[in-house]
């Protein structure tokens, strides 16, 4: 192993909740090698466990002492969550290059999971940006919940959910499968004894459905409504006494590519390790505005909130007042609105709409045959404003063409996005029309985490206490003010 997966590998092996937020496209395979190697090694220790607990059982032939107790209500250790089918086959290739190294692998069901979990790229990715290719390269179905059991000689897939040492799989699968309050059909007996939780991608998640990770958290260590055929007399007391503590035991890892309020909440909410936790800091940074090429003014305005709730109507407000006036100037012709949350562009969707602007939009739900008409109205300025979600770039990257004045309603998750999409500014103008694009963007003090990995750490600080609401960036030309 390399330095850093070393050192990562010790945080993991000595139990401890991790939160490691610089996962990059660059360390991304180093990372999940690290976690398939903690988790294999886990399974083989409670198992090793077990067999000697066993045997010693065997040789007293006497009742089992507490000591002896090394087992939970159900057979799953350990889960790991995953945004794609295609992360699902990389995990699998690593366990078995890891059980059996140089040996023949002996894989049960490999040929129906490569079927299912493996699938050729599409040569359309060629043309997408690095991180893009490989987060989506291969299979992105996000519907899967595979078991995994350990023999002697033998990697087994598609084990029955409580006779699987791993479980495999997608927020959106687990939340099928453990149902909702008032469901007649519900199964979360399976989460009651995870001692391993490893999610992997968290940001992806972000972009999926956030609501089925917090659903299936909740659901972790509830107390099984069946037996599953148990052996209570090895099954650790704390745990038949109905003391619910198994969180409390339970190692949460969780890798992501950015930092966002959300995925502090789950780290801190969620994460009950009795050892200790370790959150790792993204290093301070100069923030993506320096990667912007294009000649450009970007105009940061603070919005003024008391609290959290009031953030999206203090947001909302200040763009009917502020920003929409200047926006139904026919000078202000190509304005590409770019909105993070869905329920935000929900509402300006239909806020527009009531006054009559002439304006498109382009979401994650439009077909195919309507993002495509909406490029081409835009990029022939056939109409004036373009409403634009984050997670639709998020999974497609397009080239926006004909934008000439950007307003980002709230900046972006992903702070690449940010950079991305200023240079997507018609570099095919004249100077004269070139020195006429703005950029505008709306933030409030919620947003300290984006507004740093957009600005940089200083300049963020200095943005959100200055006295004045109103800061001026100027990038192009090799120069930044």
């Amino acid at each position: 192993m390399t330095a850093f997966q070393l050192q990562l590998f010790t945080m993991l092996n000595q139990y401890n909740d991790v939160y490691y937020p610089e996962r990059s496209a660059s360390n991304a395979e180093s990372i999940r090698f690290v976690y398939t190697l903690h988790a294999l090694n886990h399974i083989l220790k409670t198992r090793d466990n077990v067999i000697n607990h066993n045997n010693q059982i065997k040789s007293k032939r006497q009742d089992i002492p507490d000591e002896f107790r090394d087992q939970g209500l159900t057979r799953p250790k350990v889960l790991i969550i995953l945004p794609f089918r295609s992360a699902v086959l990389r995990v699998v290739k690593i366990l078995s290059k890891l059980i059996f190294q140089n040996d023949k692998a002996n894989v049960l069901h490999m040929k129906k999971f490569l079927r299912e979990f493996g699938v050729e790229d599409d040569d359309e990715m060629k043309n997408k940006p690095e991180d893009h290719r490989q987060l989506f390269a291969g299979n992105t179905d996000d519907n899967f919940l595979l078991g995994l059991s350990l023999g002697k000689r033998s990697l087994k897939l598609y084990t029955k959910l409580y006779s699987s040492d791993i479980l495999l799989a997608s927020p959106l699968a687990l939340r099928l499968r453990v149902g909702a309050d008032g469901d007649e059909e519900r199964d979360y007996d399976f989460l009651s004894s995870i001692e391993v939780l490893i999610m992997d991608q968290v940001d992806v998640f972000e972009m999926q459905n956030w609501d089925h990770v917090l659903h299936v958290l909740n659901q972790l260590h509830l107390q099984p409504k069946e037996a599953h055929a148990v052996n209570f007399s090895r099954v650790r007391m704390w745990t038949l006494n109905g003391w619910y503590v198994s969180k409390f035991y339970r190692q949460t890892l969780m890798f992501s590519s950015l930092v966002s309020p959300e995925i502090n909440s789950i780290f801190s909410k969620h994460c009950s390790n009795i050892l200790c936790d370790f959150l790792v800091m993204k290093s301070p940074s100069t923030g993506s505005i320096c990667q912007i090429v294009a000649q450009l003014p970007q105009v940061f305005h603070r919005i003024e909130c008391s609290s959290l709730a009031s953030a999206d109507e203090a947001r909302f407000e200040f763009f009917k007042k502020k920003i929409l006036p200047k926006v139904h100037d026919d000078v202000m012709s190509n304005t590409f609105i770019f909105v993070s949350s869905y329920f935000d562009f929900v509402r300006l969707r239909n806020y527009l709409r009531k006054e009559e602007l002439d304006f498109n939009y382009i979401s994650e739900y439009c077909k195919h045959s309507q993002v495509s008409r909406a490029r081409t109205l835009f990029h022939q300025n056939r109409v004036h404003t373009m409403l634009y979600t984050e997670r639709f770039h998020f999974f497609n990257r397009l080239l926006m063409r004909g934008i000439r004045h950007l307003i980002f309603y709230q900046l972006p998750a992903y702070a690449h996005f940010y950079s991305e999409v200023c240079n997507m500014l018609d570099s095919s103008r004249k100077n004269s029309e070139a020195a006429s694009f703005t950029c505008a963007v709306l933030y409030t003090k919620y947003d300290a985490l984006r507004l740093a990995a957009v600005v940089g750490h200083e300049r963020a600080s200095h943005m959100l206490h200055a006295t004045k609401g109103v800061h001026l960036f100027v990038t192009g030309d090799e120069t930044q003010q």
